[in-house]
């Protein structure tokens, strides 16, 4: 039985036997699915297949987990701790509020960075270099966003992709670099 809310989110139920079925396509998939979904900005909803409880929050914290195991971490131990040592707290129910405002303003950022850098070699004949740099950048970014291309989720192995992201690290090092020259 297909089961789509009309308002585009895909249900997803998740079984017993921890597997997950996506009702849109009728099949079943992979939390590396679910990732992909998300970076493609794709909404859904899982739903325990039993108690029909919502447990979208606790697989999207796994799908977290699994990415940071794989060697690429994202969140600092120290930010873990800060974050570990807010439950409980006071201001427990301000961080997600917070957290997203700060993620909304990271992105903001980001297109406002673009732009500047793109205009400060319009014309130039830093202009094609700048937009290999700014494509560069682009990838490395969207490999840590949700907004990320499905493409990358189906990248290479592991020790690939720690390669191609140290690659990007080190071309993002090196644009930081010719921004801060300009700055000057």
């Amino acid at each position: 039985m297909k089961k789509q809310r009309t308002d585009g989110t895909v249900i997803i139920k998740k079984y017993a036997n921890r597997r997950l079925y996506n009702t849109e396509g009728s099949s079943y998939i992979t939390l590396d699915h679910l990732a992909a979904m998300t970076r493609a900005g794709r909404d859904f909803k899982v739903l325990d297949a039993k108690t029909d409880e919502d447990i979208t929050h606790n697989v999207l914290t796994q799908i977290i987990m699994e990415e940071e195991s794989r060697g690429q971490t994202m969140l600092p131990v120290s930010f873990l701790r800060q974050l570990i040592s807010l439950y409980g707290d006071s201001v427990q129910k301000l961080v997600p509020g917070y957290l997203e405002a700060s993620m909304d303003s990271f992105h903001r950022n980001q297109a406002e960075f673009k732009t500047a850098v793109e205009g400060a070699f319009a014309g130039s004949p830093f202009a094609e270099i700048a937009k290999r740099n700014m494509e560069m950048f682009e990838a490395a970014a969207n490999a840590f966003t949700p907004q990320a291309s499905a493409g990358h989720a189906t990248a290479a192995s592991g020790a690939s992709k720690d390669n191609e992201i140290a690659a990007l690290k080190a071309e993002l090092a090196a644009l930081q670099d010719k921004v801060d020259k300009l700055v000057r």
